[in-house]
């Protein structure tokens, strides 16, 4: 029973601290695949590095108009 206590309370901390690790990225260009489910991945940071990703698998690059544009927190009085 200390043992499932000291795990728990060894855990507890762990837990919250990964919670601020994983954030969505948003870069400036935007992979749309053309296999089927038209998938998109805006996870580039140059023209280049998009187009060697879809370069055989098919697909086209275009920039990513949400790049830059963060929406701004909502303030109720």
């Amino acid at each position: 029973m200390r043992t499932l206590l000291a795990a728990a309370l060894t855990a507890l901390p762990l837990l919250l601290v990964a919670t601020d690790l994983a954030q969505a990225q948003n870069y400036p260009w935007c992979a749309q695949y053309t296999t089927r489910g038209g998938a998109r991945n805006c996870g580039f940071v140059s023209w280049q590095q998009c187009m060697a990703t879809v370069s055989g698998v098919g697909g086209f690059c275009e920039r990513n108009y949400m790049y830059g544009h963060r929406r701004k927190a909502r303030r109720y009085y």
